[in-house]
């Protein structure tokens, strides 16, 4: 997997040199070179768009106390769509702009969690399940229930207090 990974990036600067050749037959050497600093420039002031969008919603759920995972994703593919734009050529233009548009870059985020992050997480965490981080102990698996997705509710647990009482035993 890693071999063909690696065999795609070594690809797209030679389809790039034969595209950019080919247009440059067709069209004449400038506007070739306008063309590729017009759809650089177009791309970026995307990203910037996109970017600011993205980071207002990773700020929405940090403010609600979720986690944003597919915003970070998100970041992630803008910059590699940045840096992309930023160099010349119409293949990496062009996969700088399917990065960009949301419709286009779902499909990528949904690949990338897939095939990148899972395995990575499984890796380092051989296997274990590591998205639950527990304080103060580990939990009665009695006293748990089992959310939509069979795993369990780590927030439906017996052990609540009241912030409204001041007298707390902390011997306990």
């Amino acid at each position: 997997m890693v071999l063909r990974i690696i065999g795609l990036l070594l690809l797209i600067p030679l389809f790039d040199i034969v595209l950019l050749v080919f247009v440059a037959t067709r069209l004449g050497p400038l506007p070739t070179v306008v063309l590729v600093v017009l759809t650089a420039l177009i791309g970026l002031l995307l990203v910037r768009a996109e970017g600011r969008h993205t980071a207002q919603k990773i700020q929405t759920k940090l403010q609600r106390g979720s986690l944003p995972a597919n915003e970070l994703l998100d970041g992630g593919l803008l910059i590699a769509a940045g840096a992309l734009l930023l160099t010349p050529g119409l293949v990496t233009d062009l996969v700088g702009l399917l990065l960009v548009v949301p419709v286009t870059r779902y499909p990528v985020r949904v690949a990338t969690k897939r095939f990148v992050v899972r395995p990575y997480v499984n890796a380092r965490t051989r296997g274990l399940y590591a998205g639950t981080a527990y304080t103060g102990g580990f939990p009665d698996p009695e006293e748990q229930e089992y959310d939509t997705y069979g795993t369990r509710d780590t927030h439906s647990s017996s052990d609540t207090y009241d912030v409204d009482r001041d007298d707390y035993n902390v011997e306990d």
